[in-house]
Protein backbone atom coordinates (compact mmCIF):
# COMPACT_ATOMS: atom_id res chain seq x y z
CA UNK A 1 0.00 0.00 0.00
CA UNK A 2 1.60 3.28 -0.75
CA UNK A 3 3.10 5.02 2.43
CA UNK A 4 0.00 8.26 1.60
CA UNK A 5 -2.86 6.04 2.16
CA UNK A 6 -4.33 6.35 5.74
CA UNK A 7 -7.60 4.26 5.39
CA UNK A 8 -8.45 1.64 2.55
CA UNK A 9 -11.82 0.37 2.60
CA UNK A 10 -12.22 -2.81 0.53
CA UNK A 11 -15.36 -4.14 -0.82
CA UNK A 12 -16.73 -3.54 2.31
CA UNK A 13 -20.42 -5.20 2.90
CA UNK A 14 -22.43 -4.68 5.82
CA UNK A 15 -25.95 -6.49 6.19
CA UNK A 16 -28.88 -6.12 8.34
CA UNK A 17 -30.66 -9.71 8.07
CA UNK A 18 -31.87 -9.50 4.30
CA UNK A 19 -31.13 -5.55 3.97
CA UNK A 20 -28.07 -4.70 2.69
CA UNK A 21 -27.02 -1.21 4.47
CA UNK A 22 -23.63 -1.00 2.95
CA UNK A 23 -22.96 -2.88 -0.27
CA UNK A 24 -19.03 -3.99 -1.96
CA UNK A 25 -17.90 -0.14 -0.98
CA UNK A 26 -14.26 0.42 -2.11
CA UNK A 27 -12.37 3.76 -1.77
CA UNK A 28 -9.04 5.26 -0.29
CA UNK A 29 -8.47 8.63 1.62
CA UNK A 30 -5.00 10.00 1.35
CA UNK A 31 -3.00 11.15 4.46
CA UNK A 32 -4.16 14.92 5.32
CA UNK A 33 -6.95 14.46 3.01
CA UNK A 34 -10.57 15.68 3.64
CA UNK A 35 -12.82 13.58 2.25
CA UNK A 36 -16.94 14.15 1.91
CA UNK A 37 -19.06 11.60 2.23
CA UNK A 38 -22.10 12.20 0.91
CA UNK A 39 -25.82 10.58 -0.68
CA UNK A 40 -29.48 11.34 0.25
CA UNK A 41 -31.34 9.98 3.36
CA UNK A 42 -30.95 5.98 3.71
CA UNK A 43 -28.13 5.50 1.78
CA UNK A 44 -25.93 4.08 4.17
CA UNK A 45 -23.38 6.87 4.86
CA UNK A 46 -23.54 6.82 8.68
CA UNK A 47 -23.43 3.32 9.08
CA UNK A 48 -20.29 3.11 6.92
CA UNK A 49 -18.53 5.27 9.62
CA UNK A 50 -20.29 3.22 12.56
CA UNK A 51 -18.47 -0.09 10.96
CA UNK A 52 -14.91 2.40 10.14
CA UNK A 53 -15.06 3.13 13.97
CA UNK A 54 -16.24 -0.50 15.13
CA UNK A 55 -19.18 0.49 16.42
CA UNK A 56 -20.61 -1.98 14.07
CA UNK A 57 -18.79 -5.10 12.57
CA UNK A 58 -17.96 -5.81 8.96
CA UNK A 59 -20.45 -8.54 7.60
CA UNK A 60 -17.07 -8.96 4.81
CA UNK A 61 -14.61 -6.82 3.36
CA UNK A 62 -11.64 -5.21 4.93
CA UNK A 63 -10.93 -1.86 6.35
CA UNK A 64 -6.84 -0.44 6.43
CA UNK A 65 -5.71 1.90 8.78
CA UNK A 66 -2.16 2.63 7.27
CA UNK A 67 -2.11 -1.03 5.83
CA UNK A 68 -3.35 -2.81 9.12
CA UNK A 69 -5.87 -4.83 8.79
CA UNK A 70 -8.73 -3.15 11.54
CA UNK A 71 -11.97 -4.51 10.23
CA UNK A 72 -13.45 -6.86 13.24
CA UNK A 73 -11.92 -4.85 16.03
CA UNK A 74 -13.73 -3.69 18.99
CA UNK A 75 -14.70 0.29 19.06
CA UNK A 76 -12.56 1.04 22.33
CA UNK A 77 -9.50 -0.83 19.87
CA UNK A 78 -9.85 1.46 16.63
CA UNK A 79 -9.78 4.76 19.06
CA UNK A 80 -6.74 3.68 20.60
CA UNK A 81 -5.58 2.51 17.06
CA UNK A 82 -6.06 6.41 15.69
CA UNK A 83 -9.62 6.63 14.57
CA UNK A 84 -11.77 9.02 16.24
CA UNK A 85 -15.20 10.33 15.62
CA UNK A 86 -18.12 12.94 16.15
CA UNK A 87 -21.99 11.50 16.06
CA UNK A 88 -24.95 12.79 14.50
CA UNK A 89 -26.39 13.30 17.87
CA UNK A 90 -24.09 15.07 20.27
CA UNK A 91 -22.93 12.25 22.65
CA UNK A 92 -21.97 14.26 26.44
CA UNK A 93 -20.90 12.93 29.36
CA UNK A 94 -23.88 14.71 31.40
CA UNK A 95 -22.71 15.08 34.70
CA UNK A 96 -19.50 16.72 33.75
CA UNK A 97 -17.97 19.23 33.23
CA UNK A 98 -16.82 20.66 30.05
CA UNK A 99 -13.44 20.35 30.57
CA UNK A 100 -13.80 16.66 32.24
CA UNK A 101 -15.68 16.07 28.56
CA UNK A 102 -12.83 16.62 26.81
CA UNK A 103 -10.42 15.68 29.17
CA UNK A 104 -11.89 11.63 28.61
CA UNK A 105 -10.88 12.24 25.10
CA UNK A 106 -7.04 12.15 25.98
CA UNK A 107 -7.83 9.25 28.56
CA UNK A 108 -9.13 6.83 25.89
CA UNK A 109 -7.85 7.35 22.53
CA UNK A 110 -4.94 7.04 20.57
CA UNK A 111 -2.16 9.13 22.51
CA UNK A 112 -3.16 8.93 26.43
CA UNK A 113 -2.31 12.00 28.46
CA UNK A 114 -2.58 11.98 32.35
CA UNK A 115 -1.67 14.85 35.05
CA UNK A 116 -0.61 17.89 34.23
CA UNK A 117 0.17 16.71 30.60
CA UNK A 118 -3.87 16.07 30.18
CA UNK A 119 -4.42 19.04 32.02
CA UNK A 120 -2.00 21.25 29.35
CA UNK A 121 -4.01 19.78 26.49
CA UNK A 122 -7.58 20.17 27.99
CA UNK A 123 -6.68 24.07 27.54
CA UNK A 124 -4.71 23.78 24.65
CA UNK A 125 -8.30 21.69 22.92
CA UNK A 126 -10.52 24.34 24.94
CA UNK A 127 -8.61 27.62 23.12
CA UNK A 128 -8.80 25.57 19.74
CA UNK A 129 -12.13 25.26 20.04
CA UNK A 130 -13.52 28.62 21.51
CA UNK A 131 -14.82 27.28 25.09
CA UNK A 132 -11.41 28.26 27.07
CA UNK A 133 -13.71 30.53 29.56
CA UNK A 134 -16.50 27.50 29.81
CA UNK A 135 -14.04 24.75 30.64
CA UNK A 136 -15.88 24.67 34.66
CA UNK A 137 -19.34 24.63 33.25
CA UNK A 138 -21.61 21.44 33.05
CA UNK A 139 -22.05 20.70 29.85
CA UNK A 140 -25.81 20.63 30.10
CA UNK A 141 -25.92 24.47 30.55
CA UNK A 142 -24.67 24.68 26.66
CA UNK A 143 -25.74 26.09 23.82
CA UNK A 144 -25.87 23.14 21.13
CA UNK A 145 -22.69 24.83 19.04
CA UNK A 146 -20.78 24.68 22.23
CA UNK A 147 -21.85 21.18 22.93
CA UNK A 148 -20.73 20.02 19.44
CA UNK A 149 -17.38 22.61 19.85
CA UNK A 150 -16.85 19.96 23.11
CA UNK A 151 -17.68 16.78 21.37
CA UNK A 152 -14.89 18.27 18.44
CA UNK A 153 -12.19 19.18 20.90
CA UNK A 154 -12.84 15.62 23.10
CA UNK A 155 -12.16 13.56 19.38
CA UNK A 156 -9.12 15.68 18.96
CA UNK A 157 -7.85 15.24 22.53
CA UNK A 158 -5.91 12.34 21.25
CA UNK A 159 -4.52 13.38 18.03
CA UNK A 160 -5.53 11.03 16.05
CA UNK A 161 -4.83 9.74 12.92
CA UNK A 162 -8.06 10.19 11.03
CA UNK A 163 -11.16 11.62 12.55
CA UNK A 164 -14.45 10.55 11.60
CA UNK A 165 -17.04 13.79 11.42
CA UNK A 166 -20.93 12.39 11.30
CA UNK A 167 -23.05 15.48 10.17
CA UNK A 168 -21.08 17.48 12.86
CA UNK A 169 -22.84 20.82 11.02
CA UNK A 170 -26.69 19.58 11.22
CA UNK A 171 -29.12 21.74 13.13
CA UNK A 172 -26.85 24.67 13.15
CA UNK A 173 -28.28 28.21 12.37
CA UNK A 174 -26.36 30.24 9.27
CA UNK A 175 -24.02 32.02 11.46
CA UNK A 176 -23.20 28.95 13.77
CA UNK A 177 -22.84 27.10 10.84
CA UNK A 178 -20.18 29.70 9.53
CA UNK A 179 -18.46 29.01 13.26
CA UNK A 180 -18.44 25.44 12.20
CA UNK A 181 -16.94 25.61 9.13
CA UNK A 182 -13.99 27.76 9.85
CA UNK A 183 -13.31 25.44 12.55
CA UNK A 184 -13.66 21.85 10.43
CA UNK A 185 -11.46 24.48 7.74
CA UNK A 186 -8.62 24.94 10.77
CA UNK A 187 -8.19 21.07 10.78
CA UNK A 188 -8.16 21.02 7.09
CA UNK A 189 -5.05 24.04 7.22
CA UNK A 190 -3.06 22.00 9.89
CA UNK A 191 -3.53 18.69 7.47
CA UNK A 192 -6.07 16.54 9.33
CA UNK A 193 -6.57 13.50 7.99
CA UNK A 194 -10.45 13.65 7.91
CA UNK A 195 -14.15 12.08 6.73
CA UNK A 196 -16.66 14.25 6.52
CA UNK A 197 -20.33 13.00 6.23
CA UNK A 198 -22.48 16.22 5.59
CA UNK A 199 -25.90 17.39 3.47
CA UNK A 200 -24.70 20.70 3.70
CA UNK A 201 -24.11 21.49 -0.25
CA UNK A 202 -22.10 24.52 0.50
CA UNK A 203 -19.40 22.71 3.06
CA UNK A 204 -18.80 20.22 1.14
CA UNK A 205 -17.44 22.37 -1.66
CA UNK A 206 -15.29 24.57 0.56
CA UNK A 207 -14.21 21.94 2.95
CA UNK A 208 -13.56 18.31 0.83
CA UNK A 209 -10.56 17.34 -1.26
CA UNK A 210 -12.78 14.65 -2.75
CA UNK A 211 -16.08 13.10 -2.24
CA UNK A 212 -17.46 9.54 -2.61
CA UNK A 213 -21.76 9.60 -3.06
CA UNK A 214 -23.60 6.80 -1.42
CA UNK A 215 -27.15 5.68 -2.56
CA UNK A 216 -28.86 2.76 -1.81
CA UNK A 217 -25.19 1.32 0.47
CA UNK A 218 -23.36 1.52 -2.65
CA UNK A 219 -20.44 4.03 -4.52
CA UNK A 220 -22.15 5.65 -7.08
CA UNK A 221 -19.52 8.39 -7.65
CA UNK A 222 -15.96 9.48 -6.85
CA UNK A 223 -14.14 12.30 -7.48
CA UNK A 224 -13.71 15.98 -6.64
CA UNK A 225 -17.21 18.08 -4.97
CA UNK A 226 -17.78 19.65 -8.94
CA UNK A 227 -16.87 16.44 -10.61
CA UNK A 228 -19.76 14.47 -8.66
CA UNK A 229 -21.87 17.58 -7.73
CA UNK A 230 -22.47 17.57 -11.49
CA UNK A 231 -22.71 14.04 -12.43
CA UNK A 232 -26.18 12.77 -13.70
CA UNK A 233 -26.29 9.48 -11.61
CA UNK A 234 -25.60 11.75 -8.56
CA UNK A 235 -28.53 14.32 -9.59
CA UNK A 236 -30.42 11.44 -10.13
CA UNK A 237 -30.30 10.04 -6.76
CA UNK A 238 -30.82 13.46 -4.86
CA UNK A 239 -33.70 14.62 -7.34
CA UNK A 240 -35.59 11.62 -8.72
CA UNK A 241 -35.66 10.46 -12.35
CA UNK A 242 -37.81 13.28 -12.84
CA UNK A 243 -36.45 15.86 -12.03
CA UNK A 244 -32.81 14.69 -12.97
Amino acid sequence: MSADIALSIKDVTKNFGGLVAVDRMNFVIREHEVMGLIGPNGSGKTTMLNVISGLLRTSSGRIELYGRNIAGCSANRIARLGISRTFQLVRMLPTMTVAENVAAGGVFGYRRYWGEDLDRRVRYMLSQVGLTDKAPIPVGALTYIDQKRVELARALMSDPKVILLDEWLAGLNPSEMKIGINLVSGLRYEGRTIVVVEHHMEAIRSLCDRCVVMNTGAKIAEGTPEEVLNDAEVIKAYLGEEDA
